[in-house]
């Protein structure tokens, strides 16, 4: 946004089902700690939830023992707040239970929930645990109470000016992203109200980049498009005012998703760019773990919570834009800076009053 994270069933033999969470276990494990860059492919495409499984993902209990359900492999897994993981799965009934070994009855598990609706909570054994709300609901749109009227931080951010720069930065050259390639798609949020502030900020739906990143961006795409991919981008080059808005507009518990104005972001540069990925066959938005501008922790390039699917797409994307120089936000998984970066000034241009050359970056 802002600123800059693998079916069984029920009647399958038990032993089957052990040989299972047992393969999928040692397999998240291994890959969960935190990637050193660059960012490694993250292997074979894993199959989608089964859908009976999907209303029970989530986190559940409170703040100071807060608990993930996730999925991988087809397999629930309960992770607790220490992090450790353990497999939930039928027991010879069919009911499930929390297994703490490959032997023994486990622990039951029930999930309280109204038809296919998420789960309202989880029981293990004696204990309940409430499903906690993170992001929007299904389909909808994070969005945040502004601190103050729109419009009036948005006469404050075109009155002041950004904050003063020594050194020596490279003359801007910045590339409107949809000239790179056609399947470069748009969802400029910014330029209506399905925004995180209900209201458009930007005058135009465009995105543009510094050449260098411009160019490396398009690397990208073909990176992803064997997979069957390509890239649906939210926002890019954003003046330096509307950073100001975003950061007046946002609550104190939300600024770690927002660029402080008085440091700049680097998206005022023109080297940074929020995105995510679609289906080239449909054209379709690929579901992520969490939504775009979200802001709770499934924003976090590494949050584990979620559907293996999920996770692998996030990974993909994450993948495909460290291998050509960019390096993803510590806080959102959509949201990534070129290496150069710090070779750009900050820029209060509207797009509108932007001027360009006819030079393309194919």
């Amino acid at each position: 946004m802002l600123r800059n994270e693998r079916q069984l069933s029920k009647t399958r033999p038990f032993v089957l089902y052990v040989f299972a969470f047992a393969v999928t276990f040692a397999v998240l494990a291994a890959t969960d700690p935190a990637q050193t860059a660059p960012f490694a492919f993250p292997g074979a495409k894993p199959a989608d939830i089964p859908e009976a499984l999907r209303p029970l993902i989530g986190e559940y209990g409170p703040e100071s023992n807060r608990l993930l359900v996730l999925e991988s492999f087809g397999v629930l897994f309960h992770r607790g707040k220490g992090g450790d993981k353990t497999p939930i799965g039928p027991d010879a009934r069919g009911k499930f239970v929390l297994r703490l070994s490959a032997i023994g009855p486990g622990t039951p598990v029930s999930f309280r929930q109204s038809g296919n609706r998420p789960a309202e909570a989880v029981t293990f054994g004696n204990a309940t645990f409430q499903r906690r709300k993170l992001g929007p609901d299904e389909g909808q749109v994070f969005q945040i109470h502004p601190s103050r009227s729109i419009e009036d931080l948005r006469q404050e951010a075109l009155a002041a000016s950004p904050p003063h720069e020594n050194g020596q930065f490279r003359a801007p050259d910045l590339v409107d992203l949809v000239s790179l390639d056609p399947t470069i798609h748009l969802d400029i949020r910014y330029a209506t109200s399905n925004d995180f502030l209900g209201t458009p900020v930007y005058t135009q739906a465009r995105a543009f980049l510094q050449r260098p990143a411009a160019e490396a961006l398009l690397r990208a795409l073909h990176r992803l498009q064997p997979y069957g991919y390509a890239l649906l981008i939210h926002d890019a080059y954003r003046p330096w005012y509307v950073t100001k808005i975003f950061w007046d507009a946002t609550p104190p518990e939300g600024k770690i998703f927002v660029a402080d104005p008085a440091q700049g972001s680097r998206h005022n540069r023109g080297c940074a760019v929020d995105l995510t990925l679609y289906d080239l066959k449909t054209g379709k938005p690929i579901e992520m773990p969490g939504t775009y501008d979200e802001m709770s922790e499934r924003s976090f390039p590494n949050y584990p919570g979620g559907t293996s699917l999920q996770r692998w797409h996030r990974d993909l994307l994450r993948w495909a834009m460290e291998s050509e120089g960019f390096t993803v936000y510590d806080h959102e998984w959509w949201h990534f800076d070129y290496k150069d970066w710090h070779e750009y000034p900050i820029l209060n241009v509207p797009f509108e009053k932007l001027q360009f050359t006819e030079k393309q970056a194919r």
